[in-house]
Parts: C-alpha cells; structure tokens; sequence
C-alpha cells in the first residue's frame, strides 16, 4: 500500500542524510586540510623557536612553554654545525639524514615523515614528524569539527517527523471524519478557513458527489414514499370493497380460494404500509431527544397490538426485570416517535410469528446507567445461520412461515441504528423462541453525572 506520509519521510530523511554526509565529507577534508597546515606551521614554528645555546636546548625543551606537548606529537629536532656535524638530536629519536632546506614528505626507514629544515646563522635546523602521527591528529581535530553535525541530524530527522505529521494532520483529520460519519448522513463537508488550500479541491470535489449521492438517494426514496402512498388508498379501499362483498354474499367462490385472496391482500396491505414506514424512516432525520417513560410507551404500543394478539389468542403482556420495578417510569433520552416505531416493530413481528396460544412478553431492563427493553416470545426462533441476516431488507430464511415481507426486522435495526441504539437477535434457551434486546437509552442519571 503507498503512503504519502512515508514517502515524504523517505525522501526528506533521505535527502537531509545524503546532504549531511555531502557536508560531513566536506568539513572533514577542510578540516583536516586545515589541520596540516597547522601542524606545518607547528614545525616551523619549533625549528624558528630553537635557542642559540644548544648546550640549554634539551632544558628549554623540557621546560619551555612553547615546547609543551612537542614529545605528545612525536617531533624530532635535529641541529648540524656549518661542517656537518651532527651537534643536537631529540631524545629517544631515530636519526633522520640531513635533508634539502624547506618543507617535504619523506620516506625514512619504511616511516613517511613530514620534514621541515632551516638555515640559520652558523647552524641547520630540521624538524620532523611521524605522517602517521599527523594524520591521527588531524582525523581527531576534524572528527571534532563533526560533532555538532552529527547531533543535528538526529534533531532535524525529529523535526522532519514532526513537520510531516503536522503537515498531514488535516489529511488525517479530513479521514477521521469522513469514518466517524453515519452511513445516511450526506451533508457536505464544512470548508472553513481551517482547511488547507491543497485540501480545499479535494473537499470541494467530496461535497459535489455527497450533494449528488444525496440527490439520487433522496429521489429513491421519494419514489418509494409515493408509490407506497399511491398504493395504500386504492388497497385500503380494495379491501373495503371486499369486505362489503363478502358480508352481503354477492362474493361467492371456494372458502379456500376466498381466504386466500384475504391473506395476499392482507400481505399487500402491510408491505405497503412498510414500505412507507421504512421511507419515512430513510428520508427523516431523527428528533429532538427528550425524556419520555419507557413504560408509558410499552403501555401504549401493548394496548395498540392487544386486539391482534387477542385475535390469534397469544398472551401479550409488560415485564419488569430488576432493578426495574413496578412503579419505576424507566426515564430515557430518547426520540419517542422513533423508540415507539421500533417498539412496534418487535412486537408486530413478535406476535406474527409465535403460533396460536403462544406468549410475548415486553419487558424493561436497565444495566448500570443505561436502560432498555427486551421483547421474548415462544415462537419458533431463528436458525443460527440465519439470525444475522434476519436484520436485511426483504431476507426470509427457509424457516420461516407465513405471510411476512421480509421488512419487520430490518425496519427496526434501521431505526435503531438512527437512533445510535444496539439491537440484538438470540434465541431462546431450549432452541423454543426469541429473544429482541435493544439497549443503549441514556438516561437523565447518566446525563447528570
């Protein structure tokens, strides 16, 4: 995967490392340029410096400050008289034959010296060095010269860090973003005064396919409202019509094949109805949060589905698990017209799908500082392999019988998933019924804290 962050790294941190070893190789050679000549200008400066007393040499050489150090680098002083004679010689030095006055590179006993001779009045003095003496103070001096080069480089390596993390943090934040963002939300991106200019391209091309993505979604589901709202009249009226026929006897036919039309009509009728349920809940945002009694709305939408679950002789009811009890209000944050819908949801799809006899039970749960609500039946459950798909739109395991449309449960995550709410989907223990737990409601506790 390419990364422009390590791309930047790799050739700034390889450009200032090539660059600094450029300059490194630079400042080592003047140096040690410089340092020779320094230690050129040292010979001169002893052979210059030798008293005329020979006779005191070897005590001023000892003594003098401006012999101190000369034995540390290894300097040879030799002194011929006008005959040739050799008359001085330093300590615990090899002998070097008398050279040509002036400054060179010799060779001595498989030794390269570098030689310095003078005449002076009524003597020649000549001064020598090791050239391997030389050259390891001079490699000291210019790695000396090194030091504060090669403490820059970790530091601007730092720096070079920082600058690019610095530089791509609006990169980083643009993405984080665009992740934290919900699946439905297509408003544009803010293009305020903290975007940078080379972003400002990029956000603006991001905006334009959100604007059209949003058009294109809102006509989706615009279509689907219309159609479902043009549908529900004349069905509503069909089965008005029906109805009629079959009180007064002017519908006649098999019971079987009557029936049948009455469950297809039926089924029409209510995948209709969630159709627009599920556009309504696409096209509008969620509402203004506000404490609503969890019990109040489990009391309603029980009362709303008593008549249906009396009617398939199912025993529907509302619970309390500690340490929710009987008189507690169950105080939530919530959008009450959307935790209602959801609500309904469940316990449609509940009690069409527990068998004549049966039970569903609606009860308020609350777990640390959060509430919630589970809706459990006895009916037949769901297969594992099927008990995530359940969720998607128009998906109806092998199991399942009756008349659904496959919407119910996808219905109720969609809106949960609006609302920022966890639904989950278990069944039973003993593989007998189901389990709809939906959890994550605030409540005016927790918002204090």
């Amino acid at each position: 995967m390419r990364s422009i962050r390590r791309k930047l790294l790799a050739w700034l941190i390889f450009g200032f490392a090539a660059a600094a070893v450029i300059a490194g190789a630079a400042i080592f050679h003047t140096a040690r340029e410089e340092a020779s000549e320094l230690f050129d200008y040292e010979l001169r400066a002893v052979a210059l410096s030798m008293p005329a007393n020979l006779a005191a040499a070897r005590n001023v050489e000892e003594a003098s400050p401006g012999f101190e150090g000369i034995a540390d680098d290894r300097i040879l002083i030799e002194v011929w008289s006008p005959s040739g004679e050799l008359v001085y010689r330093s300590r615990a030095a090899p002998p070097l034959p008398r050279f040509q006055e002036g400054l060179r590179t010799v060779e001595h006993d498989e030794t390269h010296w570098r030689v310095f001779g003078t005449q002076q009045a009524g003597r020649f003095v000549q001064v020598a060095q090791p050239v391997s003496v030389r050259d390891a103070l001079a490699l000291r001096l210019a790695l000396h010269t090194l030091w504060p080069l090669a403490l820059l480089v970790p530091v601007a390596i730092v720096l070079v860090l920082l600058a690019v993390t610095r530089g791509l943090a609006p990169l980083g934040a643009l993405s984080e973003l665009l992740a934290t963002r919900s699946l439905h939300s297509l408003e544009p991106l803010p293009l305020g005064d903290s975007v940078p200019v080379e972003l400002r391209p990029l956000v603006t091309a991001l905006n334009d396919l959100l604007y059209r993505l949003h058009f294109a979604s809102q006509a989706q589901r615009t279509f689907i409202a219309d159609a479902a709202h043009e549908l529900r009249s004349p069905l509503a009226a069909l089965k008005l019509q029906w109805q009629a026929a079959l009180h007064d006897g002017s519908l006649t036919g098999d019971a079987q094949t009557v029936e049948r039309i009455a469950t297809r009509l039926n089924r029409t009728i209510r995948l209709v109805q969630q159709l627009l349920t599920l556009a309504r809940e696409d096209s509008q945002p969620a509402g203004p949060d506000t404490i609503v009694s969890l019990r109040r709305i489990g009391e309603q939408a029980v009362g709303d589905f008593s008549l249906l679950a009396e009617e398939r002789g199912i025993d529907l009811g509302l619970e309390s698990r500690p340490p929710v009890t009987q008189d507690d209000p169950c105080e939530v944050i919530a959008d009450a017209h959307g935790l209602s819908t959801l609500l309904n949801n469940l316990l449609d799809n509940a009690i069409r799908y527990t068998p004549h006899g049966g039970k569903v039970d609606l009860v308020l749960t609350r777990r640390g500082d959060s509430a919630g609500f589970e809706v459990i039946d006895n009916g037949p459950g769901i297969p594992d392999e099927d008990i995530e798909r359940v969720l998607d739109r128009f998906y109806r395991g092998n199991h399942v019988q009756g008349t659904g449309s496959g919407l119910g449960l996808s219905i109720a995550a969609r809106i949960a998933q609006r609302h920022q709410l966890a639904i989950r989907l278990r069944n039973s223990p003993g593989g007998r019924g189901l389990t709809a737990s939906v959890g994550g409601l605030r409540t005016p506790e927790r918002e204090a804290v």
